[in-house]
């Protein structure tokens, strides 16, 4: 494999490891916390991916100053939606861990195999 494929596409490769830790973590672990957090990790891969994708090589900002050209701008749609992504993501979250903390007041355990078994 080209050495150049992999550092250009670098940000793409942190994307995959981070979106397998997330997903591992939450199947495997058993502890309500850590299956969100395991979420939390995912949401973030994608969200790095979003702004991945946006970005151009040579792109400026999308902002027209004049007396300057500029021939290729980079897309600001992408960061808005991982701005939005972001708020999205904090609010689950914080829902979530409401949940959990009643959860925990009811059953006195955060272990998911003894909350299905009663």
């Amino acid at each position: 494999m080209n050495i150049d494929f992999i550092l250009v596409n670098f940000n793409y490769w942190i994307c995959v490891i981070l979106f397998l830790i997330g997903l591992f973590t939450t199947i495997a672990k058993e502890n309500l916390i850590k299956k969100i957090m395991g979420v939390n990790i995912l949401a973030t891969s994608v969200l790095l991916f979003l702004v991945s994708l946006g970005d151009i090589e040579g792109g400026a900002a999308p902002i027209i100053v004049p007396g300057v050209e500029v021939d290729i701008y980079v897309n600001p749609l992408p960061a808005t939606l991982v701005l939005t992504g972001i708020v999205v993501s904090v609010a689950l979250t914080g829902f979530a861990l409401a949940l959990i903390i009643r959860i925990y007041e009811e059953y006195g355990t955060l272990d998911a195999e003894k909350l299905i078994k009663g």
